[in-house]
């Protein structure tokens, strides 16, 4: 009899901590943002650990730090993972696998260094959270947020560029020294600057300036075309389904559904 009486209590925390857990991921209230806000600061204090690791590998507190963010990674997928509906949903995110392969590269330093790049693909979930989006908003920079979007893709793409050459190519330099060249490298190759002083050795170093190349420039296209382009808000026409409308549109342009688009009353 207790245990049938105690499998209600049971479902019903479980249920609780599932939709608090949806809350602070997705929510808009100021109890949810201001969770997103702790766990944003957390994680930009984990990329900062992230990018002095060059300069911090040798310290004795490094694989303390190393393994207790692996902790947290580690907290944080479970949480997902429970607020998601369904672990096949959750599978299908490519922030799951990301974090799995940082969490793969926290626990195994020494054997997973040549991943270590995609840690810095934190700060591209960072940019697509709530949390992101209503403190643009707030800022009066909404119609910024294409714009803001396009130039952190390009970070995140210069810095797991330069990670991956880093750790390739100059992991053995003493200090920041090979991480300074990694960059500079990056940026040169991106650019198309191209000085030659610095170049990658091999097929491979071949094959990775092609790609740094080519896939920059896409990234230089796209962040022209978002500063270029004019400001379009995200509202799907529930007639037909189109994305993007002008912020002060009355009807859809694909269908002419009236609609209802939200603003701030600016």
């Amino acid at each position: 009899m207790n245990t049938e009486a105690n499998r209600p209590d049971s479902s019903t925390r479980s249920r609780h901590l599932r939709e608090k857990l949806q809350r602070i991921e997705s929510g808009r209230d100021d109890w949810a943002l201001r969770w997103q806000a702790l766990l944003a600061i957390v994680d930009l204090a984990i990329l900062a650990f992230f990018l002095l690791g060059p300069y911090l590998r040798s310290g004795p507190s490094y694989l303390i730090i190393d393994y207790m963010i692996a902790v947290w990674i580690a907290g944080e997928l479970m949480a997902r993972a429970i607020a998601a509906p369904s672990l096949l949903t959750f599978a299908k995110r490519p922030m799951t696998w990301i974090d799995l392969f940082i969490l793969a590269t926290l626990l195994f330093p020494e054997a997973l260094f040549n991943f270590a790049f995609l840690r810095i693909m934190r700060l591209w979930s960072i940019s697509n959270s709530t949390l992101f989006r209503v403190i643009l908003i707030r800022a009066g920079c909404g119609q910024m947020q294409d714009v803001i979007r396009a130039v952190i893709n390009f970070l995140v793409f210069l810095f797991v560029i330069t990670g991956f050459v880093y750790t390739s190519f100059f992991y053995d330099l003493p200090g920041g020294e090979g991480f300074v060249d990694a960059l500079y490298f990056t940026v040169a190759t991106v650019t198309t600057t191209g000085f030659g002083d610095i170049t990658l050795p091999g097929t491979v170093g071949k094959l990775t300036s092609v790609v740094t190349m080519i896939i920059g420039i896409s990234l230089f296209v796209r962040l022209a075309q978002a500063i270029v382009r004019p400001y379009k808000v995200r509202f799907p026409c529930p007639q037909c389904g189109l994305q993007r409308h002008d912020a002060d549109a009355v009807h859809c342009k694909a269908c002419g559904h009236v609609l209802n688009i939200p603003d701030e009353g600016m």
